[in-house]
């Protein structure tokens, strides 16, 4: 069995669509057409079903792509293990982080790239769902997510930072001279919220049910940093997180103010998949959470 053909294989599931797998692949079409049926030939199964185009995978093919994700990950550890052992770390770190922690990676990131400036870190913004998928299907080797709030399955998790939240108004808000706001009060306002498939939004809304209220926001995103220019230039006012004000600068005419009845704070953390061997990058980033008291940071910067 050849390693590229499972790529390949992975790739066609991915993209749903030959010429776009080939793109991806860097090879031609007809190329991988030809790697897909040298498996099928492997496994003496058909593993797509074809038609004019791609029309998914057979039972046998979904089960060959579970270990074909699998195999190329298990690959992928066993060089950066090797790697480790002429002391030069070597591969990639595939983070999913959401939305909300994007701004404070940064405090993770650098100290880990002057460790290990031979890895390769790629960072996707992605939802609490979507990044338990991704560690479920070996897309990810870590994820930067709530750990309190909605169940988290097969993961071994590293407490970072409580998330608290604040609105985000412009100088022209009636509430600029606030220090703090209930969340009542907020509810009242055009609002700027991130998507309800996002656990931030979920937990928002589930604080504005507690005090009795409903908030229909008047713009929806899943990206916090494009909520501030909404609120800059639409007289919008947001719910994000405090410590935007740590990890962006905000622009002029834009303050914080406290939300409060209830004070909220929930968990965000590290997570990896709960299984050996470990991926080494992941390894070495949640090693260097611990050497270097992350958590300890994060509490000072972060909590309000």
């Amino acid at each position: 069995m050849i390693l590229k053909n499972l790529k390949y294989f992975v790739a066609l599931s991915k993209n749903a669509h030959f010429r776009r797998a080939a793109l991806e692949c860097n090879i031609s079409q007809p190329a991988l057409s030809s790697a897909i049926k040298q498996l099928e030939d492997e496994f003496q199964v058909p593993l797509v079903r074809r038609g004019q185009k791609f029309q998914g995978l057979t039972p046998e093919g979904k089960k060959v792509l579970e270990w074909s994700e699998r195999i190329i990950t298990d690959t992928e550890a066993m060089h950066q293990e090797v790697s480790k052992l002429r002391k030069i770390l070597e591969g990639r770190l595939r983070l999913g982080v959401i939305p909300t922690a994007l701004s404070v990676l940064s405090h993770l990131t650098t100290p880990f790239y002057k460790y290990y400036p031979s890895v390769n870190i790629s960072v996707k913004s992605m939802s609490s769902e979507e990044i338990q998928r991704a560690l479920d299907n070996f897309e990810i080797d870590m994820g930067i997510t709530y750990l309190d709030n909605e169940p988290l399955k097969r993961v071994k998790n590293t407490h970072l930072y409580n998330e608290s939240y604040c609105l985000l108004i412009s100088d022209d808000s009636p509430f600029k001279e606030y220090k703090t706001i209930k969340w009542e009060e907020a509810a009242s306002l055009p609002l700027g919220l991130l998507g309800k498939n996002m656990q931030n939004r979920r937990i928002i809304d589930s604080v504005f049910s507690k005090v009795g209220v409903i908030a229909e926001p008047a713009f929806e995103t899943d990206s916090i940093a494009s909520l501030v220019p909404h609120v800059a230039s639409e007289q919008l006012s947001a719910i994000v997180p405090s410590h935007i004000e740590i990890g962006s600068i905000l622009p002029e005419g834009l303050s914080l103010i406290q939300l409060i009845k209830p004070n909220i704070k929930f968990k965000v953390g590290a997570i990896i998949s709960d299984r050996e061997p470990l991926p080494p990058t992941a390894k070495a980033m949640l090693e260097m959470i611990k050497e270097l008291e992350i958590s300890k940071l994060f509490s000072m910067s972060v909590d309000r």
